[in-house]
C-alpha cells in the first residue's frame, strides 16, 4: 500500500500537479525539522527543491524495489538545499599532499590475520552520532572519533572529544574551521597543543568561535599520526580490524549520497578520484555475498542507519574511501 501511495504521488510529481497529499507531506516534513524560513519567497524557494528531491527519491526508490539498486533514499534535513548548496556547506575536507606522508607499508596488510566482520560500535568505541549543522566541520568530527576509539582502548573509558576545540584552535596550523580542514593537521594540533578537551567541556557551537582551550577539559591526545597507502582496502581492513575506527575521505558529491536512507550503498556513479567529505569508518563485513564498509557520518540520526551508513567494500575503492585513511596513535 505504501508503495501504491509513493508511486501516485511521483505520477502527480511528474505531472506538475500539486496534491493536498504532497502540500500535506510538505508540512509534516517542516515541522519533523523544525524549519522557518525568513520570507515567503526563501519558503517558495525552498519547497520547490524539496519537490525535486522528493521527484528523485521516489524515483530511485521504484528502481529500488525492482530490484536496480542495493540502497534506499529518504527525505532527511537536506531535502529543501539543492546538491551544490550541501557540497558547499557541508562537504569542508581538505587533502594534503601524501608526498610527505605514508608511513604504513602495504606488506604489513597482508602479515596480519584478521576477523571476517567488525563493528566497534559493540564494543564501545564509537561516541554517538553528531550533527555538524550548516558548517564545513566533518574532517574535526571523523578526526575526534578515531582518537575517541583509541583513547578508550587506553583507558577503558569513551569520553567523546570537542570537534570545536579543533575548529576554533587549530587554524594556525592550516584548518580553517566551518570553511574546511585537514583530518592530518587536526592531529598536528592536538600533538602541539598537548591534548583535545572533552565535547562536555567545550561544546560544539555550529560556527567558528574563540579558541578556549583549557587543560582542566582535556580529555585526549596522541602522539603521532598514520597516513595508510591511497586506495589500499586491504591496508585500511587490517588497520580497522586491529587498531580500531579510522578517519577517511570520501566521495560524498552525490545527491543519492546527501539522501541516503539504508542498504547496502553501491554507487557506480561515485568516483573514487574525488575526495570532499571526511567520516569515520568503524567497521566492515558482508551482507548477501557484497563487503561493505560500516560508516559513522556527522549529519545527525536522521540521515541514514541512524546516522551510518554501509558503502560497496573491494569495488575499486569505491567513493574513494580508500584514498585518504588517517588513524592516530597515543
Amino acid at each position: 500500500m505504501q508503495l501504491l501511495c509513493e508511486i501516485l504521488l511521483w505520477t502527480f510529481l511528474v505531472l506538475g500537479k500539486s496534491t493536498p497529499d504532497l502540500d500535506r507531506r510538505w508540512e509534516v516534513w517542516k515541522i519533523k525539522f523544525q524549519k522557518v524560513y525568513d520570507s515567503q519567497a526563501e519558503l517558495v524557494y525552498r519547497k520547490s527543491i524539496w519537490e525535486k528531491n522528493l521527484d528523485r527519491v521516489l524515483r530511485h526508490n521504484r528502481e529500488a524495489s525492482a530490484g536496480q539498486h542495493s540502497f534506499t533514499m529518504g527525505l532527511n534535513h537536506l531535502a529543501d538545499m539543492t546538491a551544490e548548496e550541501v557540497n558547499e556547506r557541508l562537504n569542508g575536507l581538505k587533502v594534503e599532499d601524501r608526498a610527505h606522508f605514508g608511513n604504513w607499508t602495504t606488506k604489513q596488510s597482508r602479515d596480519l590475520s584478521i576477523p571476517v566482520s567488525v563493528d566497534w560500535r559493540t564494543t564501545g568505541l564509537v561516541s554517538p552520532v553528531k550533527n555538524q549543522g550548516l558548517c564545513g566541520s566533518c574532517w574535526a568530527f571523523s578526526s575526534a572519533g578515531a582518537l575517541e576509539g583509541q583513547m578508550k582502548r587506553q583507558t577503558g573509558v569513551l569520553v567523546p572529544l570537542s570537534p570545536q576545540n579543533l575548529l576554533d584552535c587549530s587554524t594556525t596550523d592550516g584548518n580553517h574551521g566551518c570553511r574546511g580542514g585537514f583530518i592530518s593537521k587536526s592531529y598536528s594540533y592536538i600533538i602541539r597543543n598537548g591534548g583535545i578537551d572533552s565535547d562536555n567541556f567545550y561544546p560544539y557551537e555550529y560556527k567558528d568561535g574563540k579558541c578556549r582551550y583549557s587543560t582542566r577539559g582535556k580529555a585526549g591526545y596522541c602522539s603521532r599520526f598514520h597516513i595508510l597507502p591511497h586506495g589500499d582496502e586491504k591496508a585500511l581492513q587490517t588497520v580497522v580490524a586491529t587498531v580500531g575506527p579510522v578517519a577517511v575521505g570520501i566521495n560524498a558529491l552525490l545527491p543519492s549520497f546527501h539522501h541516503y536512507k539504508g542498504g547496502l550503498f553501491n554507487e557506480p556513479d561515485c568516483n573514487p578520484k574525488i575526495t570532499n567529505h571526511a567520516v569515520l569508518v568503524v567497521g566492515y563485513g558482508t551482507d548477501e555475498g557484497q563487503d561493505f564498509w560500516l560508516v559513522k557520518n556527522s549529519w545527525g540520526t536522521a540521515w541514514g542507519e541512524g546516522g551510518f551508513i554501509r558503502i560497496a567494500r573491494n569495488k575499486r575503492n569505491l567513493c574513494g574511501i580508500a584514498s585518504f585513511a588517517v588513524y592516530p596513535t597515543l
